[in-house]
C-alpha cells in the first residue's frame, strides 16, 4: 500500500532552472497563463496532483489566478488563504446535520482550488521558495488533523456530555493522529535521504514502489480497494457528506459514529501498510 494522494507541492515543485523566471506584468490571456503556470512538468507529476485537480480544478484555477495576479497578494499570501479555507472546512463540520456537511464539502473543494492557485501565482511571478512549500505543508497537515477532530465532535452529538462522549472525541483525536503520522512518513523519507546525502527522489513510478514479494502484491491489490486514499481533506468531506445523507434516514449521530468507527481501524491499517511499503521500496535505500 502507498500513502494517500499527496497535495501538489507548491514551490519549488518541478524540474527547472534554479532561479524561477519572473514575468513582467499580468498575463495577456488565459492560454499564456496556462503555459507558464501549468507546465507539463507540473501536470505530469505522479504523486503531486490530487484527482480533483486533474479532473477539473486545473481547468478552473487559471481564472482565479488571473484575478489574484491583478492584486498585490503574494504566492505565500494565497497559501495563507488556502490555510484559512482549510480550517474553515473543519469548522463547518461543527454545524450539526447535513448543513454542516454540505458547507464542508464546498469549502473542501474551494481549498483545493486555492491550493492550485498559489503555485500558479508563484510560477508566473517567479517567486518559488522553500517558505511556500513549508506553508503548504502547514495548511494540509493542520486541515487534515482538524477535520477528524470535528468528525469526533459530530459523532458525540450536541450538547456534549462528558465523560460519556469522551469515546467519540477520543476516536476523532486518534484518527487525526494516525492521519498526520501517515502524512509525515513521506516527509520522513525526504529527511532521511537528505541526512544520508542522497539525491532527491524523482516524482515518477518505480521510485516509491516495493521491489517485489508479498508487499508488492499487497500494493497491487490495494489499487482495487484504495481505502488508504480516504484520508485527504477532500475525501473526508465527501464521506462526511454521504454520511450526513444517510443520517437523514437513520439518525445523524448513529451515521457519524459508524463512519468514525470504520475510519479509525482502516487508517491504522493504512499507516502500517505505508510504513512497510516504504521499507520495501528504493526510497530509503542508498
Amino acid at each position: 500500500m502507498t500513502s494517500p494522494h499527496q497535495p501538489h507541492q507548491r514551490r519549488p515543485d518541478a524540474p527547472g532552472p534554479a532561479t524561477p523566471t519572473a514575468h513582467a506584468g499580468r498575463p495577456t490571456s488565459i492560454a499564456e497563463l496556462r503555459s507558464v503556470a501549468q507546465p507539463d512538468a507540473v501536470r505530469q507529476r505522479r504523486n503531486a496532483e490530487h484527482w480533483t485537480a486533474s479532473l477539473y480544478l486545473r481547468k478552473l484555477s487559471p481564472y482565479l489566478t488571473w484575478l489574484l495576479l491583478k492584486t498585490s497578494i503574494s504566492a505565500n499570501g494565497v497559501t495563507g488563504l488556502m490555510i484559512l479555507v482549510g480550517w474553515s472546512t473543519a469548522a463547518a463540520l461543527l454545524v450539526p446535520g447535513i448543513t454542516g456537511a454540505v458547507l464542508a464539502l464546498v469549502l473542501g473543494q474551494l481549498q483545493m482550488l486555492v491550493d492550485c492557485c498559489d503555485g500558479e501565482v508563484a510560477r508566473w511571478r517567479g517567486t518559488s521558495s522553500p517558505a511556500g512549500v513549508f506553508l503548504d505543508k502547514v495548511g494540509h497537515y493542520t486541515t487534515e488533523a482538524l477535520i477528524p477532530l470535528a468528525l469526533g465532535i459530530r459523532a458525540a452529538g450536541y450538547p456534549l456530555d462528558f465523560p460519556d462522549d469522551f469515546l467519540w472525541t477520543t476516536l476523532g483525536a486518534l484518527l487525526a493522529l494516525v492521519i498526520v503520522l501517515n502524512k509525515a512518513l513521506n516527509d520522513m523519507v525526504h529527511v532521511a535521504r537528505a541526512n544520508a546525502g542522497l539525491t532527491k527522489l524523482a516524482d515518477r513510478r518505480g521510485e516509491s514502489e516495493p521491489t517485489g514479494g508479498l508487499v508488492a502484491r499487497a500494493r497491487r491489490l490495494a489499487r482495487f480497494l484504495p481505502f488508504h486514499r480516504l484520508y485527504h481533506s477532500v475525501e473526508l468531506t465527501i464521506l462526511a457528506f454521504i454520511t450526513a445523507i444517510v443520517g437523514v434516514f437513520v439518525g445523524g449521530e448513529l451515521a457519524d459514529r459508524v463512519l468514525l468507527v470504520a475510519l479509525v481501524p482502516l487508517s491504522i491499517l493504512a499507516v502500517i501498510g505505508h510504513f512497510v511499503a516504504i521499507m520495501a521500496s528504493k526510497r530509503v535505500r542508498a
